[in-house]
């Protein structure tokens, strides 16, 4: 019984654990709805759709066997692909954006195609695992090709992320 305690506290307390994710730093005036494309088999898409959840969007949530033609056709370029693709308000969304980054996109909606965290960095929303963290960026990106920083994530010495601004 001891050691079921034991295994429960070592594997459950990690998942039970607020994520640094969850606190907002941007609201909006209501509820946004963002419909999300993903796999059947992907559980980091799910926690990102969670991640959504807790920032007050409401996820229509669209699972497909064929991710690879709704990215076709929405036109996300290949180099900015990850494992889910999001559209809010005429903007796409690629990989594991935080929820604050979309806010502040739709609160400036700026003349851009969408945002995207390409590929799968871990210690991103949806893709916490524990300790490790990679510093990550967001990329805005535009119906002609051009892609420029829009947010940047570094971790400090207490292995918590720090937006880094982007230089203008």
């Amino acid at each position: 019984m001891k050691r079921l305690l034991t295994l429960f506290f070592v594997f459950a307390l990690p998942v039970m654990a607020d994520s640094e994710w969850d606190s907002a730093t941007l609201n909006l005036e209501q509820e946004t709805e963002i419909t999300v494309y993903r796999s059947p088999d992907c559980q980091c898409c799910h926690k990102w759709i969670q991640h959504l959840e807790k920032h007050d969007f409401n996820v229509l949530d669209e699972v497909t066997h064929n991710l690879a033609e709704i990215k076709d056709k929405a036109g996300i370029p290949t180099v900015m692909g990850s494992c889910h693709t999001a559209l809010v308000d005429g903007y796409l969304i690629e990989g594991h954006v935080p929820a604050d980054d979309i806010k502040r996109l739709l609160l400036n909606k700026p003349d851009i195609k969408g945002l995207s965290v390409p590929q799968m960095p871990v210690g991103t929303p949806g893709m916490e695992m524990g300790e490790k963290k990679d510093m990550f960026t967001v990329i805005s990106f535009d119906e002609m090709g051009n892609y420029r920083i829009f947010n940047r994530y570094n971790v400090d010495s207490e292995n918590l992320y720090y937006r880094v601004p982007p230089q203008e």
